[in-house]
Protein backbone atom coordinates (compact mmCIF):
# COMPACT_ATOMS: atom_id res chain seq x y z
CA UNK A 1 0.00 0.00 0.00
CA UNK A 2 2.92 2.28 0.81
CA UNK A 3 4.38 1.80 -2.68
CA UNK A 4 1.03 2.52 -4.29
CA UNK A 5 0.69 5.74 -2.35
CA UNK A 6 4.23 6.76 -3.25
CA UNK A 7 3.67 5.96 -6.94
CA UNK A 8 0.39 7.87 -6.90
CA UNK A 9 2.08 10.85 -5.26
CA UNK A 10 4.89 10.84 -7.86
CA UNK A 11 2.43 10.40 -10.71
CA UNK A 12 0.36 13.35 -9.51
CA UNK A 13 3.40 15.52 -8.86
CA UNK A 14 5.28 14.82 -12.11
CA UNK A 15 2.19 14.12 -14.19
CA UNK A 16 1.04 17.70 -13.75
CA UNK A 17 4.53 18.97 -14.59
CA UNK A 18 4.66 16.70 -17.63
CA UNK A 19 1.31 17.98 -18.85
CA UNK A 20 2.46 21.57 -18.35
CA UNK A 21 5.73 20.80 -20.20
CA UNK A 22 3.83 19.24 -23.11
CA UNK A 23 1.52 22.24 -23.27
CA UNK A 24 4.56 24.56 -23.32
CA UNK A 25 6.13 22.51 -26.14
CA UNK A 26 2.89 22.42 -28.16
CA UNK A 27 2.18 26.12 -27.85
CA UNK A 28 5.86 27.00 -28.23
CA UNK A 29 6.17 25.11 -31.53
CA UNK A 30 3.17 26.98 -32.90
CA UNK A 31 4.69 30.29 -31.85
CA UNK A 32 8.12 29.35 -33.29
CA UNK A 33 6.57 28.38 -36.61
CA UNK A 34 4.76 31.74 -36.78
CA UNK A 35 7.90 33.70 -35.85
CA UNK A 36 10.08 31.87 -38.42
CA UNK A 37 7.47 32.40 -41.17
CA UNK A 38 7.27 36.12 -40.37
CA UNK A 39 11.07 36.31 -40.40
CA UNK A 40 11.10 34.71 -43.85
CA UNK A 41 8.46 37.06 -45.22
CA UNK A 42 10.26 40.13 -43.84
CA UNK A 43 13.55 39.32 -45.59
CA UNK A 44 12.24 37.48 -48.66
CA UNK A 45 13.08 40.31 -51.07
CA UNK A 46 16.24 41.41 -49.24
CA UNK A 47 18.28 38.18 -49.15
CA UNK A 48 19.37 35.41 -51.46
CA UNK A 49 17.05 32.38 -51.06
CA UNK A 50 20.00 30.16 -50.01
CA UNK A 51 21.03 32.49 -47.20
CA UNK A 52 17.45 33.13 -46.10
CA UNK A 53 16.65 29.41 -45.86
CA UNK A 54 19.83 28.79 -43.89
CA UNK A 55 19.15 31.64 -41.45
CA UNK A 56 15.57 30.44 -41.00
CA UNK A 57 16.89 26.98 -40.16
CA UNK A 58 19.42 28.34 -37.64
CA UNK A 59 16.83 30.68 -36.11
CA UNK A 60 14.33 27.84 -35.77
CA UNK A 61 16.95 25.55 -34.20
CA UNK A 62 17.90 28.17 -31.59
CA UNK A 63 14.27 28.77 -30.67
CA UNK A 64 13.67 25.01 -30.39
CA UNK A 65 16.66 24.69 -28.02
CA UNK A 66 15.27 27.49 -25.84
CA UNK A 67 11.86 25.81 -25.88
CA UNK A 68 13.40 22.47 -24.87
CA UNK A 69 15.28 24.11 -21.97
CA UNK A 70 12.09 25.80 -20.79
CA UNK A 71 10.12 22.55 -20.91
CA UNK A 72 12.92 20.65 -19.11
CA UNK A 73 13.06 23.30 -16.37
CA UNK A 74 9.34 22.89 -15.87
CA UNK A 75 9.91 19.20 -15.16
CA UNK A 76 12.51 20.15 -12.55
CA UNK A 77 15.55 18.98 -14.57
CA UNK A 78 18.72 20.89 -13.65
CA UNK A 79 20.02 22.58 -16.78
CA UNK A 80 23.38 23.82 -15.47
CA UNK A 81 25.29 20.62 -16.22
CA UNK A 82 23.48 20.14 -19.51
CA UNK A 83 24.38 23.64 -20.70
CA UNK A 84 28.03 23.11 -19.66
CA UNK A 85 28.23 19.85 -21.62
CA UNK A 86 26.55 21.49 -24.61
CA UNK A 87 29.08 24.33 -24.50
CA UNK A 88 32.02 21.93 -24.36
CA UNK A 89 30.61 19.93 -27.27
CA UNK A 90 30.12 23.11 -29.31
CA UNK A 91 33.74 24.15 -28.64
CA UNK A 92 35.08 20.74 -29.69
CA UNK A 93 32.95 20.66 -32.80
CA UNK A 94 34.10 24.19 -33.66
CA UNK A 95 37.77 23.16 -33.49
CA UNK A 96 37.13 20.08 -35.62
CA UNK A 97 35.27 22.05 -38.26
CA UNK A 98 37.49 25.11 -38.59
CA UNK A 99 37.70 24.79 -42.36
CA UNK A 100 33.97 24.32 -42.71
CA UNK A 101 33.28 27.29 -40.46
CA UNK A 102 35.59 29.43 -42.62
CA UNK A 103 33.67 28.27 -45.70
CA UNK A 104 30.40 29.03 -43.93
CA UNK A 105 31.54 32.55 -43.06
CA UNK A 106 32.71 33.04 -46.64
CA UNK A 107 29.36 31.83 -47.95
CA UNK A 108 27.50 34.29 -45.73
CA UNK A 109 29.75 37.14 -46.95
CA UNK A 110 29.20 36.18 -50.60
CA UNK A 111 25.44 35.95 -50.19
CA UNK A 112 25.31 39.30 -48.38
CA UNK A 113 27.79 41.25 -50.54
CA UNK A 114 26.53 39.64 -53.79
CA UNK A 115 29.68 40.00 -55.93
CA UNK A 116 27.96 37.60 -58.34
CA UNK A 117 24.77 35.60 -58.70
CA UNK A 118 23.72 32.34 -60.31
CA UNK A 119 24.07 32.62 -64.09
CA UNK A 120 26.97 35.12 -64.04
CA UNK A 121 30.22 34.34 -65.86
CA UNK A 122 33.08 34.91 -63.43
CA UNK A 123 36.79 34.38 -62.98
CA UNK A 124 37.80 33.44 -59.45
CA UNK A 125 40.39 31.27 -57.76
CA UNK A 126 42.12 30.64 -61.09
CA UNK A 127 38.91 29.30 -62.66
CA UNK A 128 36.52 30.73 -65.24
CA UNK A 129 32.94 29.60 -65.57
CA UNK A 130 29.23 30.25 -65.18
CA UNK A 131 27.94 30.23 -61.63
CA UNK A 132 25.55 27.29 -61.32
CA UNK A 133 24.84 27.39 -57.60
CA UNK A 134 25.87 29.34 -54.50
CA UNK A 135 25.71 27.01 -51.51
CA UNK A 136 26.41 27.99 -47.93
CA UNK A 137 29.82 26.20 -47.98
CA UNK A 138 30.71 25.94 -51.67
CA UNK A 139 30.13 27.71 -54.99
CA UNK A 140 29.70 25.59 -58.12
CA UNK A 141 30.99 26.80 -61.51
CA UNK A 142 30.41 25.30 -64.94
CA UNK A 143 33.42 25.93 -67.20
CA UNK A 144 33.07 26.74 -70.94
CA UNK A 145 34.25 23.20 -71.76
CA UNK A 146 31.51 21.79 -69.49
CA UNK A 147 33.48 20.86 -66.39
CA UNK A 148 32.08 21.22 -62.89
CA UNK A 149 34.31 23.21 -60.51
CA UNK A 150 33.48 23.33 -56.79
CA UNK A 151 35.22 26.19 -54.94
CA UNK A 152 35.18 26.49 -51.13
CA UNK A 153 33.56 29.79 -50.16
CA UNK A 154 36.34 30.48 -47.66
CA UNK A 155 38.89 30.63 -50.49
CA UNK A 156 36.50 32.41 -52.81
CA UNK A 157 35.70 35.21 -50.37
CA UNK A 158 39.43 35.95 -49.95
CA UNK A 159 40.38 35.95 -53.64
CA UNK A 160 39.98 38.41 -56.50
CA UNK A 161 36.70 37.95 -58.36
CA UNK A 162 36.10 39.21 -61.90
CA UNK A 163 32.42 39.23 -62.84
CA UNK A 164 32.10 39.46 -66.62
CA UNK A 165 28.30 39.58 -66.38
CA UNK A 166 28.06 42.41 -63.85
CA UNK A 167 27.11 44.96 -66.52
CA UNK A 168 24.89 44.73 -69.58
CA UNK A 169 27.62 46.07 -71.89
CA UNK A 170 31.31 45.26 -72.39
CA UNK A 171 34.09 46.75 -74.46
CA UNK A 172 35.76 44.45 -76.97
CA UNK A 173 39.42 45.26 -77.66
CA UNK A 174 40.93 43.91 -80.88
CA UNK A 175 44.19 44.51 -82.73
CA UNK A 176 44.82 44.10 -86.47
CA UNK A 177 48.16 44.55 -88.21
CA UNK A 178 48.91 45.62 -91.80
CA UNK A 179 52.20 45.89 -93.68
CA UNK A 180 54.17 49.13 -93.85
CA UNK A 181 53.73 49.16 -97.63
CA UNK A 182 49.92 48.87 -97.43
CA UNK A 183 47.53 51.83 -97.66
CA UNK A 184 46.97 52.88 -94.04
CA UNK A 185 43.93 55.10 -94.69
CA UNK A 186 42.30 52.43 -96.85
CA UNK A 187 42.77 49.81 -94.13
CA UNK A 188 41.25 52.17 -91.59
CA UNK A 189 38.19 52.75 -93.78
CA UNK A 190 37.76 49.00 -94.30
CA UNK A 191 37.81 48.45 -90.53
CA UNK A 192 35.32 51.28 -90.00
CA UNK A 193 33.00 49.87 -92.68
CA UNK A 194 33.04 46.42 -91.04
CA UNK A 195 32.26 47.92 -87.64
CA UNK A 196 29.43 50.15 -88.91
CA UNK A 197 27.72 47.28 -90.73
CA UNK A 198 27.57 45.03 -87.68
CA UNK A 199 24.23 45.68 -85.98
CA UNK A 200 25.32 44.07 -82.73
CA UNK A 201 28.08 46.65 -82.26
CA UNK A 202 26.73 49.63 -80.31
CA UNK A 203 27.04 53.14 -81.70
CA UNK A 204 27.34 54.61 -78.22
CA UNK A 205 29.94 54.70 -76.80
CA UNK A 206 31.49 55.46 -80.17
CA UNK A 207 33.81 52.78 -81.62
CA UNK A 208 37.52 53.60 -81.58
CA UNK A 209 39.67 52.72 -84.64
CA UNK A 210 43.17 54.15 -84.37
CA UNK A 211 46.78 53.27 -85.06
CA UNK A 212 47.97 51.76 -81.81
CA UNK A 213 51.53 50.73 -82.58
CA UNK A 214 54.27 51.00 -85.19
CA UNK A 215 55.67 47.56 -84.57
CA UNK A 216 58.79 45.91 -85.94
CA UNK A 217 57.10 44.45 -89.02
CA UNK A 218 53.55 45.83 -88.97
CA UNK A 219 51.34 48.83 -88.35
CA UNK A 220 48.82 47.74 -85.72
CA UNK A 221 45.30 49.15 -85.46
CA UNK A 222 43.49 49.20 -82.13
CA UNK A 223 39.77 48.50 -82.62
CA UNK A 224 37.69 49.10 -79.50
CA UNK A 225 33.93 48.56 -79.77
CA UNK A 226 31.09 48.20 -77.26
CA UNK A 227 28.67 45.28 -77.37
CA UNK A 228 26.02 43.72 -75.18
CA UNK A 229 27.64 41.22 -72.84
CA UNK A 230 25.73 38.31 -74.38
CA UNK A 231 27.15 39.15 -77.84
CA UNK A 232 30.77 39.53 -76.74
CA UNK A 233 32.22 36.23 -77.95
CA UNK A 234 30.19 36.10 -81.17
CA UNK A 235 31.47 39.54 -82.17
CA UNK A 236 35.02 38.59 -81.08
CA UNK A 237 35.22 35.66 -83.51
CA UNK A 238 33.16 37.20 -86.32
CA UNK A 239 35.32 40.35 -86.42
CA UNK A 240 38.53 38.37 -86.83
CA UNK A 241 37.08 36.35 -89.70
CA UNK A 242 35.49 39.32 -91.48
CA UNK A 243 38.61 41.48 -91.24
CA UNK A 244 40.78 38.74 -92.75
CA UNK A 245 38.36 38.20 -95.63
CA UNK A 246 37.95 41.93 -96.35
CA UNK A 247 41.70 42.59 -96.19
CA UNK A 248 42.19 39.79 -98.72
CA UNK A 249 39.56 41.32 -101.02
CA UNK A 250 41.09 44.79 -100.76
CA UNK A 251 44.66 43.57 -101.25
CA UNK A 252 45.74 44.56 -97.77
CA UNK A 253 48.36 42.26 -96.32
CA UNK A 254 48.53 40.95 -92.77
CA UNK A 255 52.24 40.51 -91.89
CA UNK A 256 53.50 37.25 -90.48
CA UNK A 257 56.98 36.23 -89.34
CA UNK A 258 59.37 35.41 -92.17
CA UNK A 259 63.13 35.21 -92.68
CA UNK A 260 65.04 36.55 -95.68
CA UNK A 261 68.27 34.69 -96.42
CA UNK A 262 70.95 36.39 -98.54
CA UNK A 263 73.74 34.22 -100.04
CA UNK A 264 77.07 35.84 -100.88
CA UNK A 265 78.81 34.27 -103.90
Amino acid sequence: MEYVDRFTDLAIRYGVKLIIALIIVFIGMKIIKYIVNQFGKSFKDKMEPTLLNFLKSVFKSLLNILLFLSAASTLGIQMTSFVAVLGAMSFAIGLALQGSLANFAGGVLILLAKPFKAGDFVEAGGNKGTVQEIQILYTVLNTPDNKKVVIPNGDLSNSDITNYSAYDQRRLDLSFGIGYDDDLLKAKEVLRDIVEKKDVILSSPEPVIKVGELAGSSVNFDVKVWVNSKDYWNVYYEMKEEVKLRFDEEGIGIPYPQIDIHLDK
